[in-house]
């Protein structure tokens, strides 16, 4: 089945938030709901992690950490990522798959939307989307799937009505 996104976090405004998560919609096959939390930090903070997880001491755009092995294009399973799942609720009437965090800084956002020759909130969701495929399991360090994420992302920014300028 086509899977259903939910955020958990805040900072992209309430009809951007709304038209992200519809657009995310299909973008997986899943049996369960799938949750991704959405941080936005400074260029200190966002440092410091691409520091401490990834070993590079510099300012970056945006970082992902996926909760699990997720594989780009396959099913994504409760009963494969039991580790992922969080309930809600007195009798867990709602169930999610944890897929990551999206790190998102808002200052180097700022600057790359300048740089691009677009808005702030266009660079802010192209963020988050190409943060969400890295937490499905895509990745773009070979060309053959550079082209694949970016085929991915190109279609839920366009399904968001927030074309290439």
């Amino acid at each position: 089945m086509a899977s259903k996104f939910y955020l958990d976090g805040e900072g992209l405004p309430r009809r951007r938030r709304a038209a992200l998560l519809l657009a995310l919609g299909g973008l997986a096959v899943s049996d369960t709901p799938l949750l991704v939390e959405l941080l936005f930090v400074s260029q200190e903070e966002i440092r410091a992690l691409n520091a401490r997880e990834r070993g590079v001491d510099a300012v970056t755009d945006v970082l992902s950490f996926p909760a699990d092995n997720f594989k780009a294009g396959e099913p994504i399973l409760a009963a494969e990522h039991i580790g992922c799942i969080e309930r809600r609720g007195k009798i867990f009437r709602r169930t999610r798959l944890y897929l990551g965090s999206v790190v998102i800084c808002t200052a180097r956002a700022e600057e790359q939307a300048k740089e691009y020759g677009h808005s702030i909130e266009r660079e802010i969701c192209y963020l988050a989307v190409h943060g969400v495929l890295h937490c499905l399991g895509y990745d773009h360090e070979r060309e053959e799937d550079r082209k694949k994420m970016r085929e991915k992302e190109e279609t839920v920014m366009q399904k968001m009505g927030l074309k290439r300028e």
